[in-house]
Formats: structure tokens, C-alpha cells, sequence
């Protein structure tokens, strides 16, 4: 048997482990499983900060709704990574809870653009706001160019992991 685990015949039984561990994407690995757990309970408290009765995953949309202006619900679904009928549940339950509304595409009559009402551009605001607060407060003693460096970073890793 060769030292990679084959036969000789290129098809090995199991495959080897690497014998030397690349220890800086572990660590990376580590604590992206760490910010992203973290990350995951705080959109549902932001959620519940908005509206009470507002799912942690449509809070996304909100989000893209306040930076982006009106979409389409299929934009939003592409953005979001679910189907029609899991964003059509989500905009409907929104809409319920009076926080977007839906008025035509003024590109295409038959087409309808999601907004965000009055009611939840506010709500989404003070959330953001916070949250922005937040972050000051806990990177105060960072220097802000360190702070810049870690949103390009982040910036970088979210475009590679969007291909």
C-alpha cells in the first residue's frame, strides 16, 4: 500500500487523513461556527424587536428592503435563497403585521414591488440603530481603521461565499 492510503491502483479504501492539519482555517472554522450561531440568535431577538410576532428569517428582508428601496418578490427570493411560495408566506405575514406593503412596478404595470411602509421603515431604523449602538459600545477600545479592516474582510468573504 502507498503512503496516500491507495492500493496502488488509485482507489483506496478509505480516505487518509492529511498529516499536517492546516491549524488557521480550523481556528477560522471555529469561529465562524461561533459569529454565525451568535449571529442566528441575534436576528431573532432583532426580529421580536420590530415585531413581536415577526419570524427571525424575514427579518433579513426588512434589512434588504431598508437598503435596497422596492423589489420584486423573485429579487427577494434570489437575495433570500427560498422559493415563491416560501417568500410569498413571508410577504404575506409581513403585510399582515403592516410593515411593507406591495404597489405596482412603475418598469412594468403587471409586476408589483415590495416597500417598506412608514411603519416599518421606522421599526427597522430604531433596530438598526441599536444594533449599530451596540457594536460601537463593544469595539470601543478597537481602532476604527481595525473596524474597517474586519467589515472588508467580512465584505470579501460573503462575495466569495455568494458564488
Amino acid at each position: 500500500m502507498h503512503e496516500d492510503g491507495n492500493n496502488g491502483t488509485g482507489k483506496g479504501t478509505a480516505p487518509v487523513a492529511p498529516r499536517c492539519v492546516d491549524q488557521e482555517f480550523l481556528a477560522l472554522e471555529r469561529e465562524l461556527t461561533v459569529l454565525l450561531r451568535r449571529a442566528r440568535a441575534s436576528q431573532g431577538e432583532m426580529a421580536r424587536e420590530v415585531h413581536p410576532d415577526l419570524e427571525s428569517a424575514a427579518y433579513g428582508l426588512l434589512i434588504r428592503l431598508d437598503e435596497q428601496g422596492g423589489q420584486r418578490a423573485t429579487e427577494l427570493a434570489a437575495y433570500i435563497g427560498v422559493g415563491k411560495a416560501t417568500m410569498s408566506r413571508q410577504l404575506r405575514a409581513l403585510e399582515d403585521l403592516g410593515l411593507i406593503a406591495r404597489e405596482p412596478d412603475p418598469a412594468d404595470g403587471r409586476a408589483w414591488l415590495v416597500t417598506l411602509t412608514d411603519e416599518g421603515r421606522g421599526r427597522v431604523g430604531q433596530v438598526r440603530e441599536a444594533r449599530r449602538a451596540r457594536y460601537v459600545s463593544q469595539l470601543a477600545h478597537w481602532d476604527r481603521r481595525e473596524v474597517a479592516e474586519l467589515a472588508r474582510l467580512l465584505h470579501e468573504l460573503n462575495a466569495i461565499a455568494e458564488k
